[in-house]
């Protein structure tokens, strides 16, 4: 039974909510991002040690993300006035350019639409939250972090290129799997596919289930 503390969780593997939203670049919506993988990330406030931190980080990477086709999104429940306030200040203290667009989110309407706001943790801030779109707008990954500690954006970056790669090559990965190394062979689903999985050269088996191939 649902309570009013209820969270309601996106899905994976199905359209990520839809939103139109202001931004510190002005008015953003999903379908802006369609073609490319978006990382859509929320953090509890700005002008918060945690938060610069991985504003940094995330400013930093913009480059290697835009590599991978991949634009960056930050949000909060602040307003647009404070998202461009604290990018100033990181500009100025930090020597560090933020170069992508922040939702501002007074109404907590996306927040609430993606499960950023946990009672448990704050009724008025966003959770530090990343979801990874893919180009059709499909919902590919969640990653949830305490207000107390910051995210790895290196592994959010790590994540987006083995996404990538098991979508272009029907392939699942490894634990910390990095590009370049071998990637795994969706399991046989028959005897006989089993039996002619271990005999082939392509791929190196541990055993018939498990089995890995260069891609």
């Amino acid at each position: 039974m649902e309570t009013e503390n209820t969270v309601s969780l996106p899905r994976l593997n199905e359209r990520a909510p839809n939103f139109d939203a202001p931004t510190t670049h002005g008015r953003k919506t999903l379908e802006d991002y369609k073609g490319k993988w978006l990382v859509l990330f929320s953090h509890p406030a700005d002008f918060t040690p945690v938060c610069t931190t991985e504003f940094v980080a995330f400013a930093k990477a913009a480059d290697q993300f835009a590599e991978l086709n991949t634009e960056l999104l930050g949000l909060s429940i602040d307003s647009h006035y404070s998202h461009i306030a604290w990018a100033r200040n990181i500009e100025e203290k930090f020597g560090v350019t933020i170069p992508f667009p922040i939702i501002a989110d007074l109404s907590m309407a996306v927040a609430k639409a993606y499960g950023m706001v946990h009672p448990g943790a704050s009724d008025t801030s966003a959770v530090r939250a990343t979801f990874i779109i893919d180009p059709e707008g499909v919902l590919r990954a969640m990653l949830y972090y305490p207000m107390t500690n910051g995210r790895s954006v290196e592994e959010i970056l790590r994540l987006v290129k083995s996404l990538q790669t098991s979508t272009e090559h029907g392939v699942a990965t490894p634990e910390n799997w990095k590009p370049g190394e071998k990637v795994i062979v969706p399991p046989p689903a028959t005897a006989e596919e089993a039996a002619a999985r271990v005999q082939n050269d392509e791929y190196e088996c541990t055993d018939w289930y498990f089995c890995k191939k260069a891609v």
